[in-house]
């Protein structure tokens, strides 16, 4: 979920409590670009089925299919698991103005395997997208986790970074701009960040990005061990929990969300569905990871960067070391 979309009209607060999670008619829907989300869902699914044994996930029952109180907007859910993986889920919003993609794969604890993340939003003029296999550790100090997940990934990483001869000209996802300190940390060296206008060849050097990551990302997970030392499945639990309670508290759709379902359901969509696990990996609070956001009366600052640091060009080069120090305030 991205902030650009807040262009969409607010409905009115009285008819909040209209939104119920059940499931509805499908409203007839405009086509408003070239591409259309559905298919990188079912790709992912059927790929995944290639993998392990997908079951739906106890979410299913509650998080299905929802109209907005606008009456225009849909919000289809899914949610699996399986033998190595706690949460496969997706949100795809549509409209007749917009798509939306919340796309993400989370392994169970007992596996180090990077966070498959995908966050796509498109309108009929304009792309902005993310598209990573997010570490659960930190690249730069953890080099050994960086080379055991990364290292074999970085030319996956330039292909898109750049013209590929294979995509044809003007594929190029270029890097979308300044990008957080906070946020960056998050990240992996591969990361696409990316905004783009629409056009055919740019959407579909996306979803050929986004079955080659996915592809990489099944791969990692089939050639993961379980892990069995309690101190590392209890850091490898750790450090999901910390990403789960930053995306949850600080991801930009949440204000879109409210608009679509009211705060009350978004809050619920937030943390119980798109970052399920907030509430049961971890007893601890953002301020408990992140105490610089702390105000005067102990409330979460509303600010989405505190260091006020950003990275307007990609702060890795192409073995996949850190080189972000020139950073831009």
């Amino acid at each position: 979920m991205l902030s650009f979309c807040s262009t969409l009209k607010s409905s009115s607060v009285s008819s909040i409590h209209s939104c119920n999670w059940r499931r509805r008619k499908k409203p007839r829907l405009l086509q408003i670009s070239a591409v259309s989300y559905q298919k990188f869902i079912d790709f992912a699914l059927n790929e995944t089925k290639h993998h392990a044994v997908l079951v739906p996930s106890p979410l299913q029952e509650k998080f299905d299919t929802l109209n907005a109180m606008d009456g225009k907007t849909e919000l289809q859910m899914l949610s699996f698991q399986a033998p190595k993986i706690r949460l496969l889920r997706s949100m795809y919003i549509q409209n007749e103005v917009m798509q939306v993609l919340d796309f993400a794969v989370f392994p169970k604890p007992e596996f180090d395997v990077p966070i498959f993340c995908a966050n796509f939003f498109t309108n009929a003029s304009m792309n902005i997208v993310v598209l990573d296999l997010n570490p659960l550790h930190n690249t730069t100090f953890r080099r050994e986790y960086k080379e055991k997940y990364y290292k074999g990934l970085m030319p996956l990483g330039l292909k898109y970074a750049k013209v590929s001869d294979m995509l044809g000209p003007g594929t190029l996802l270029p890097w979308g701009g300044k990008l957080t300190s906070e946020s960056i940390k998050f990240f992996s060296p591969i990361v696409i960040w990316s905004k783009f206008t629409s056009s055919q060849d740019k959407h579909d050097a996306l979803y050929s990005a986004f079955m080659e990551y996915y592809k990489a990302w099944l791969e990692l997970m089939d050639q993961a061990v379980e892990g069995t030392d309690v101190s590392q499945i209890m850091c490898n639990c750790e450090a999901q929990h910390r990403y789960l309670t930053w995306r949850a508290e600080k991801d930009p759709g949440h204000g879109v969300l409210k608009k679509l379902i009211g705060d009350t359901l978004a809050k619920d969509l937030l943390r119980n569905f798109l970052f399920s696990g907030v509430n049961e990996l971890g007893s601890k609070k953002f301020l408990d990871y992140f105490p610089e956001y702390s105000c005067e009366d102990g409330s979460v600052s509303e600010k989405r960067s505190i260091i006020g640091k950003s990275f307007e060009n990609r702060p890795w080069d192409s073995r996949g070391e850190f080189v972000g120090n020139n950073s831009e305030s």
